[in-house]
């Protein structure tokens, strides 16, 4: 198992940005796919976004494609999910996720077993 803990959630006016951070334990984050669900109580949970271990391969659900993205940095251990001209919509408890089967990048696989405690964005009309 991985350690995950989520940073940079909050309050935010319909079209501004936050950035999410994801640190990981361990030595052996480089080894895993990270990536981003959210939660809305009531509604099916979604994924948001993936990464692969090296940062070349990135998936974006179409709720977010060209305004997220997901970013990585193995030095650090750590993942960054930038998030530009944010809607209502987009009002959720964030969590990061790791792939502890693989590191390449398969969003519907089943290997997405590790979580943070999440963080809450939401985003004001």
């Amino acid at each position: 198992q991985v350690q995950l803990v989520e940073s940079g959630g909050g309050l935010v006016q319909a079209g501004g940005s936050l950035r999410l951070s994801c640190t990981a334990s361990g030595r052996t984050f480089i080894r895993y796919a990270m990536g981003w669900l959210r939660q809305v109580p009531g509604k099916e949970q979604e994924f948001v976004a993936a990464i692969n271990w090296s940062g070349s391969s990135t998936y974006y659900a179409d709720s977010v494609k060209g305004r997220f993205t997901l970013s990585r940095d193995n030095a650090k251990n750590t993942v960054y999910l930038q998030m530009n001209s944010l809607k209502p919509e987009d009002t959720a408890f964030y969590y990061c996720t790791a792939d502890l089967k693989t590191g390449a990048l398969v969003v519907s696989g089943p290997g997405w077993g590790s979580w943070g405690q999440g963080t809450q964005v939401t985003v004001s009309s």
